[in-house]
């Protein structure tokens, strides 16, 4: 029994243990967003994709760009592509974001939709992690269609460049 708890605690302490987030360090990941996690003015489902890569310009600060794709079936399909930053803490894996995006639909319609999030960095490996968020995203158009509060689930690999 006493094997199994101190196999148990060893197994947890590598699973919360974070690396650092240093300057000079690449960032690769992907999300999912809708699934009906989200809200916004549309009560039909909405499912989003998508693929971020990132620079640790310094430590504990980095440079996000992203580029997506949003299948709703309240409104047509609609193409991301955006930038932004995140701020990791140290101690603990959560990071703060903020970001802007482009959002172009249906042929005609563009959008500005400025966002911030909220999540946590779960080191799975000392490189791989899995990152669920919440995030919210105004819409300059129409904030009361589309401008969502939605969870986001995804992964990212941390790479260090030397």
């Amino acid at each position: 029994m006493k094997k199994s708890i101190t196999l148990l605690f060893a197994l947890l302490l590598t699973l919360t243990a974070n690396a650092q987030f240093e300057q000079g360090k690449v960032y690769s990941g992907a999300s999912l967003t809708g699934l009906n996690l989200s809200y916004n003015g549309s009560e039909k489902f909405n499912i989003g994709l998508q693929a971020k890569a990132g620079y640790f310009w310094l430590d504990n600060v980095m440079l996000l760009g992203e580029v997506g794709y949003q299948h709703s079936a309240h409104t047509s399909d609609a193409f991301t592509v955006g930038a932004g930053g995140r701020y990791y803490m140290p101690q603990n894996g959560i990071f703060l974001g903020a970001n802007c995006k482009l959002i172009h639909a249906n042929g005609n319609y563009n959008d500005v939709m400025p966002g911030v999030e909220v999540g946590y960095a779960f080191f799975i490996s000392r490189t791989v992690t899995i990152e669920p968020s919440i995030y919210y995203q105004q819409s300059i158009k129409s904030h009361s269609d589309f401008s969502t509060v939605g969870l986001r689930l995804g992964f990212g690999i941390y790479i260090d460049r030397d």
